[in-house]
Formats: C-alpha cells, sequence, structure tokens
C-alpha cells in the first residue's frame, strides 16, 4: 500500500484506512488506485474472511478530490471517462467483493465517499457522522447513482437535487442510509466486531448468500442503470456544466475553501429568490 491507503490484518478482518487526514482523505486517482490494491489484497488473502474501511483522523472522507480536478481539470467524455470508470469501479468493488464489507463512519462522508459508504453491506456511523451528495451544487453530476437503490426515489431525489450534505447520523439511520449508531469514537471498533463475527462463518455460506442477496438487485436492473447514470455523468462532465467551470476557477485561483464557500453563498442566494 502507499501512504495514501494502508492496510493491516486485525485477524480475519483486514482493515483499509484512506490516509489523507489533512484533505479529509479526499480521493484522488492515486489513493483510488491504492484502494484497488488493498481490495485485490483483501480479496486474495484465504485468511481475511472480511472487510473493514474507515478514514484517518477527523472524516471518512469528503469526497472525491476537487482541487486534483482543478489542477488537472481532464477535457471531454474521452479524458473524463477513465476517471470516472475508476471512480464508480472503486466505489462499487465494496458491493462486488466476495467478502462481508462494513464501512466505519466518522465525520463527513460526503459525494463519492458517501456513494462507498452505500457500496458496503453494512455501515456504522459514529453520532457525528454526516452524509449526503452535495455534487449540483457545484455543477457536477453523480458518479455512483446507488442512493435511489437504497433510501427510494423520493429521499434520493431530495438529497441530490437538492444537494443536501448535511444528513446526520440519526436522519440517515432512519431513511435506511446506515445500519447503526455509535458513540463517537468506537465506530472502528464496532465495526471491526460486526466483521469478525461475519469472518467466522462458513466462508462459502456468507460469500454465495451475499452473492444471492446481490442477485436480487442484479435482477431487478440495478447494475444496467448504474452503468446508464454512469455514461448520463461522463456527459455531464464531458460536456462541462457553467457552474463547474466558475467553481474550478476560483478553487484554481483562491483555492478550494474559497469555491466552497461561493458553492454556499450561491445555494443560499438561490433559496431567497
Amino acid at each position: 500500500m502507499t501512504d495514501t491507503v494502508l492496510y493491516e490484518r486485525r485477524g480475519k478482518v483486514a482493515l483499509i484506512t484512506l490516509n489523507r487526514p489533512e484533505r479529509l482523505n479526499a480521493m484522488d486517482q492515486d489513493m483510488l488506485k491504492a484502494l484497488e490494491t488493498a481490495c485485490d489484497k483483501a480479496e486474495a488473502d484465504d485468511e481475511v474472511g472480511a472487510v473493514v474501511v474507515t478514514g484517518a483522523g477527523k472524516a471518512f472522507s469528503s469526497g472525491f478530490d476537487l482541487q486534483a480536478q482543478a489542477r488537472n481539470t481532464p477535457k471531454g467524455v474521452a479524458e473524463w471517462r477513465p476517471v470516472l470508470r475508476r471512480d464508480f469501479d472503486c466505489t462499487m468493488r465494496f458491493w462486488h467483493m466476495s467478502k462481508p464489507t462494513v464501512a466505519a463512519v466518522h465525520g463527513p462522508a460526503l459525494a463519492g465517499a458517501c456513494e462507498l459508504t452505500m457500496a458496503c453491506d453494512i455501515t456504522v456511523a459514529a453520532e457525528d457522522a454526516i452524509f449526503g451528495e452535495p455534487e449540483v451544487k457545484f455543477g457536477a453530476g453523480i458518479v455512483t447513482m446507488i442512493l435511489p437503490w437504497v433510501v427510494g426515489p423520493k429521499r434520493a431525489k431530495e438529497i441530490i437535487l437538492l444537494g443536501l450534505d448535511d444528513i446526520p447520523a440519526a436522519e440517515a439511520k432512519e431513511m435506511g442510509l446506515i445500519n447503526r449508531i455509535v458513540p463517537v469514537g468506537q465506530d472502528v471498533e464496532v465495526a471491526l466486531t460486526l466483521a469478525r463475527r461475519m469472518a467466522a462463518m462458513d466462508r462459502t455460506l456468507i460469500r454465495e448468500t451475499k452473492r444471492a442477496v446481490n442477485r436480487t438487485y442484479e435482477l431487478m436492473g440495478m447494475g444496467t442503470a448504474l452503468e446508464s447514470a454512469l455514461e448520463v455523468d461522463m456527459l455531464i462532465e464531458g460536456e462541462g456544466m457553467a457552474t463547474k467551470h466558475h467553481f474550478l476557477e476560483i478553487a484554481r485561483s483562491d483555492g478550494l475553501r474559497a469555491a466552497l464557500k461561493w458553492r454556499e453563498e450561491r445555494a443560499a442566494e438561490g433559496e431567497r429568490e
């Protein structure tokens, strides 16, 4: 592993940690490559029966790295395609992994990171966890449109179309976005406990049962729908929304903090009109 993704064995459980705490674990392409490698390692290790993913420091992750996009913005669908494909494949890797996956969330889990937590089989959240999909507020699309399959279309549209990024753990649990809420500081240990319980069971039974549940969603068309939504996002990013262009311009000239402030002020102005 690289320094941006830590991998360790905790008995029969692999613990994968997103490790850019100074950037709230924003996921750039190098981190995503390392995350793929970590998943490969856990999948190939016969001693590992379950996987926990978490974030170092104060956050699970703020999502895909917008500063990296500002520094080197892809142009057109052809350049965006491999970037978004890696974003998508990394989040969905936790859904498709043959071994049970558990997300241990504290602090923000936003945008692509929120999608990653939903792709995990179980999500444990500390009381300070915050979830959301703010992409539309800065002219971006949704990479992994898994939210409607988790919370239903009404809640999904409310979150996505309003760009909500302040959903507390209690509300997230009420809508089925997460499984459990635990005291601050206990999300990783509780996630490891659940993972150890699953890792102690018959591996073939667990693998095939998870596959059967996932197959139910495949029969309902989830895989096709997610690929279709990804194609839509590729067109959105390839064409480039005016809002996204301006957001990245501010990020390049004045920094990401200024761009985020502009985003929130713009959203607030829209509510006052």
